[in-house]
């Protein structure tokens, strides 16, 4: 009996693809990692240091260095070759230094064979999802970007402080661009399966401090507040690729907020937002459509205005 050694490449090991590389040795997740980057030496020293971990960890993986031709036969391609944000600016500010980076790394990964799915979470990352959905010319749902997982995730844990629940018990997602013009889809939004549009109304006086508009601003900074306390953000990102290419591998069906690139859906086609995915072998298997406010689908429109105003000199 034979089976297929499931390999996942993360290219780019800096801090956050080596947090990456780390999320996948300690769940799991995948039996082969390649680390490439742009200092092989940083990489071989990653491998051998996530090497000895398998002494503790469920299950063994294999982690080595290795080049763009590794790519070939890999299931998974993480894309994390970028530079961070600048305290000032914001995400878009990086497309210039991106697009030099993947005009040219997304050729050459073709060209090496590869036939699997993109995971990109390089800055911004929406459009680096849409440039390389561009430039790889797979079908639209193998090619995905991390997008608004981090943010829904941070919008789960600062509500969790304000309503004492488990964050894994609240449900919501935020939408639109992973930056300044992101939001959360409030009318969606539940604690425990109830919407919290209805607790607040129901416990004025238990939770009328809690103000929405203060709860979207701090999840919209949340980045922001680490970057300039730590110099970069690659915990939780790390986990939010983890667990997309869980789902990926595990045909999992799994419903995150990735970037996706949109043909139709939410009114919107040709441009690549953050909004709810299934993701499976196939990587996003569908998108789900949320049923938006007219306020959210005009917050949506915007969002989509952003990203396409900041390509458009590029020509994507």
């Amino acid at each position: 009996m034979t089976s297929k050694t499931r390999k996942v490449a993360i290219i780019g090991v800096g801090l956050v693809g080596a947090s990456c590389a780390y999320s996948l040795v300690n769940q799991s997740i995948c039996e082969e990692i390649v680390l490439i980057g742009r200092t092989p030496e940083r990489a071989k020293a990653h491998a051998l240091d996530l090497s000895h971990c398998m002494d503790f960890t469920h299950a063994r993986t294999k982690v080595r260095a290795g080049d763009v031709d590794d790519c070939g036969d890999a299931d998974v391609v993480v894309l994390c070759a970028g530079a961070n944000p600048i305290p000032g600016g914001t995400r878009l500010d990086l497309l210039d230094s991106s697009h030099k980076i993947y005009q040219t790394l997304i050729p050459s990964i073709m060209k090496a064979g590869f036939n699997g799915i993109f995971v990109a979470a390089a800055n911004p990352v929406d459009l680096v999802t849409y440039m390389v959905w561009k430039l790889s010319g797979l079908p639209r749902g193998r090619v995905i970007g991390t997008g608004t997982s981090i943010d829904s995730s941070r919008l789960k844990t600062l509500l969790s402080e304000y309503v004492p629940v488990d964050p894994r018990s609240v449900s919501g997602y935020v939408l639109g661009e992973h930056g300044e013009s992101q939001f959360p889809a409030w009318s969606h939004v539940t604690i425990g399966g109830k919407p919290i549009l209805d607790i607040l109304a129901q416990h004025p006086q238990r939770f009328g401090h809690l103000k929405l508009d203060d709860i979207a601003e701090k999840t919209r900074n949340a980045g922001w507040e680490i970057l300039q306390g730590k110099g970069s953000t690659h915990y939780g990102i790390a986990n939010a690729i983890a667990a997309i290419v869980r789902s990926i591998l595990n045909d999992d069906y799994k419903v995150m907020a990735v970037s996706a690139i949109l043909d139709g859906e939410y009114e919107q086609s040709d441009v690549c937002l953050g909004v709810p995915a299934i993701l499976t072998r196939q990587g996003v298997k569908e998108l789900v459509e949320l049923n938006l406010t007219s306020k959210e689908r005009q917050l949506l429109a915007y969002s989509s205005s952003v990203i396409r105003t900041a390509a458009a000199p590029l020509g994507l």
